[in-house]
């Protein structure tokens, strides 16, 4: 491997040991294949009920605090991954990128910590079905496919404990994206980053909905990492979140279980508020809502006011995921014509 695609030691070490399970699994399977032709992965964007909102290991990609999330199902990323000799070649939504487009680079960084002898290099295709870096959760979707498409390439077969490990390396939102219906991300407390992972929550609610608004699909000028960064380093108010996401998180998984959606929508849209509350107190202020973001909030309390129950939560830009059950789809969307809306647990 070229110098210049050395990876970071700790990152290196944290996913050989990860590997280390895959490696025993072909000791023990001596006629297993150790790579093959080509790897393919599919996985849908998740939304966060309660939020994750900066690093507590920026190497590791750790969270400061644990999160709760929705899978929207129909939406999200299906990716290809082939062995390539010279040089990656990365293609999204049918356009090949050149290597320092953002996406591309970040995506080679990622893949450096996967390189073999065998397979110094990768064709990476995939197709996103929501706006990359737009506030959508392309990340999530992108990398959980990226990592599901590195197993079956590899013929790793690694537990999804494991794979989600993996994924939070690429984009700490991606541990979620490997579940269907709801998912919980442990923030974890061990230095080594190997309690920090997502797993399923099984319980299935068949009548929750979720409703995109969408404001702006493009790209977001400050990403998500970025916006981090900022918030923590020059933010005060944000020596609270921390203990406010985990209430948060405790109060929605247990409002999840016992199917209270007043509580749950109630919570899921203060926690996106407090959020972004915090961006835009550090300074220079980050303000990812739009002059059409305020105006949906607004809705969304005129219809409360007016006896329609539906909530909403933010996430890194402008756009609005509605909550609400399957009894207000209809007062919703004649509220917000053109609403795209998901029913997760829909058969």
């Amino acid at each position: 491997m070229p110098a210049a695609q050395t990876p970071d030691p700790r990152q290196h070490a944290f996913v050989q040991s990860i590997l280390a399970t895959a490696h025993s699994l072909s000791a023990n399977s001596p006629n297993r294949a150790s790579t093959k032709a080509q790897g393919v992965g599919s996985a849908p964007v998740n939304i966060a009920l309660s939020k994750y909102w900066g690093k507590r290991d920026a190497v590791l990609n750790l969270p400061q605090n644990g999160s709760v999330s929705i899978s929207l199902p129909g939406l999200g990323s299906e990716t290809q991954l082939k062995p390539a000799v010279a040089q990656d070649s990365v293609w999204l939504n049918d356009q090949q990128l050149d290597a320092s487009a953002p996406f591309a680079k970040r995506l080679s960084e990622f893949l450096n910590l996967f390189r073999t002898a065998e397979v110094p290099f990768f064709e990476v295709v995939t197709q996103n079905s929501v706006p990359t870096a737009a506030g959508l959760a392309s990340s999530a979707s992108g990398y959980a496919a990226l990592v599901l498409a590195l197993d079956d390439l590899f013929d790793w077969q690694l537990p999804m404990t494991q794979l989600s490990l993996l994924a939070r390396m690429g984009s700490g939102s991606a541990s979620r994206s490997l579940y269907p219906g709801f998912a919980i991300w442990h923030a974890g407390q061990q230095g080594d980053g190997l309690d920090s992972f997502a797993e399923a929550l099984d319980a299935p609610w068949p009548e929750f909905c979720v409703g995109l608004v969408e404001i702006d699909v493009a790209e977001k000028p400050v990403g998500s990492t970025a916006g981090m960064q900022q918030t923590t380093a020059a933010c005060a108010l944000y020596q609270a979140w921390p203990a406010q996401a985990e209430r948060d998180k405790a109060v929605i998984i247990d409002a999840i279980r016992a199917q209270d959606f007043s509580r749950l929508g109630a919570t899921a849209e203060h926690n996106a508020l407090s959020m972004h509350a915090t961006m835009i107190a550090s300074w220079p202020p980050l303000l990812y809502w739009q002059a059409e973001s305020v105006i949906a909030m607004q809705q969304v309390w005129t219809l409360r006011q007016q006896g329609v129950e539906v909530y909403f939560t933010m996430d890194a830009g402008p756009n609005l995921k509605l909550l609400f059950l399957a009894a207000q789809k209809k007062a919703v969307s004649a509220a917000f014509p053109g609403l795209k809306v998901i029913e997760p647990f829909s058969s």
